[in-house]
């Protein structure tokens, strides 16, 4: 078998950068994040508040795996909860998990996992849970992330995210009004049974043993123009790059998206609108460019959408082969989501925190 030389690739951004750790069934996850501002003063009930959205065994329709997810500050923040501008460290303990659930995972690939392309890079891989492949590893992004939304926020930017579809149950285009009329439209509103049926969609995919697919839908408000840069740093290549490295993202669009592919360019025109007060910002009347343009904010709304596959591991029998390419039966158990997109609702909106204060810092 050929192995590839080793390269960590564990750190996002360049100027605020998050690296993170831990195995999904190793004693803990965790991360540092530099270049965070110095003299900040961290809400620590909101901070929580914010990890606990996205913590396993919360609710009937997630995997039933239960962690605190109460995250541990090592350094970088004074006991007042001023940030020092230092290395923030951290850590996220784990203390509920089944490693004996994937012994049977050990010498067989599952379908749809990283099982057989982590060996073919690396050689060797962690079968419980799924090691760093896990979506274990996103509980160190939504603590880095909720640190980074407390500091726009203070700076007037606001991330909202939204689950949108859960198989065929959409909340339809909730982008409309903001690329046609954004002055009028604000923020992104699901109709609540909309909500109850993508919850029973869950339900009756959970009960069945199987899983379903889903999307996520972010808006983000109050940042001004020039954020970003053309070329090989574009703000929407970089907001992209980071929701397809969430796990099981299969899809991105903003703005018009993929609609833009049967439109006219007559229709989709975002005209200028003249200033009401020489001080204002421009703006304009529809905003089809999704708030960005040439690869820079425009400070019109940013909104775009996220889809994720179905959970790969089923509770039903899969044809597969073991670590010998031999042709096996796998019979799966553990704790799993019937629905990604769910839990990963608070993750998306975590690495567009990290992304835009990324730019900001």
């Amino acid at each position: 078998m050929r192995r590839h030389s080793y390269r960590p690739m564990n750190t996002f951004g360049k100027h605020l950068t998050l690296t993170t750790f831990g195995e999904s069934h190793g004693p803990a996850m965790g991360g540092v994040i530099d270049g965070f501002p110095p003299g900040f003063k961290v809400d620590f009930d909101t901070l929580y508040s914010e990890v606990a959205k996205r913590r396993p065994g919360s609710s009937p329709l997630v995997t039933a795996r239960n962690e605190k997810d109460i995250p541990e500050f090592l350094s970088g923040i004074s006991p007042e909860g001023i940030t020092l501008g230092s290395p923030i460290g951290f850590i996220v303990r784990n203390s509920d998990h089944h490693s004996s659930d994937y012994d049977e995972m050990a010498g067989k690939y599952r379908p749809n996992h990283a099982d057989y392309t982590y060996i073919s890079r690396y050689g060797i891989r962690d079968h419980r849970g799924g090691g760093r492949s896990s979506a274990r590893e996103t509980v160190n992004w939504v603590v880095a992330g909720a640190l980074a939304s407390q500091w726009l926020e203070s700076k007037g930017i606001k991330i909202e995210t939204v689950l949108s579809q859960v198989g065929s149950v959409s909340a339809g285009n909730l982008f409309d009004g903001l690329m046609t009329a954004p002055e009028e439209h604000s923020t992104m509103k699901v109709n609540p049974q909309i909500s109850l049926a993508m919850e029973e969609e869950v339900k009756i995919t959970k009960k069945a043993g199987d899983s379903v697919g889903g999307k996520v839908s972010c808006l983000i408000t109050g940042l001004p123009a020039g954020i970003g840069s053309p070329v090989a740093d574009k703000l929407h290549s970089a907001l992209a790059a980071a929701m397809m490295s969430i796990n099981a993202a299969k899809g991105f669009e903003y703005g018009l998206g993929f609609r833009a592919a049967e439109s006219n360019g007559s229709a989709t025109a975002d005209l200028f609108m003249q200033k009401e007060h020489p001080e204002s910002p421009l703006r304009t009347s529809t905003n089809y460019s999704g708030g960005i343009q040439g690869g820079i904010s425009n400070g019109m709304p940013i909104f775009f959408s996220v889809a994720f596959k179905p959970t790969p591991t089923l509770m039903m029998p899969l044809d597969t082969v073991d670590i010998s390419g031999n042709a096996t039966v796998l019979r799966p158990a553990g704790r799993h989501d019937p629905c990604v997109a769910v839990r990963a609702v608070p993750v998306v909106k975590a690495m567009a925190a990290l992304v835009i204060a990324d730019f900001m810092v």
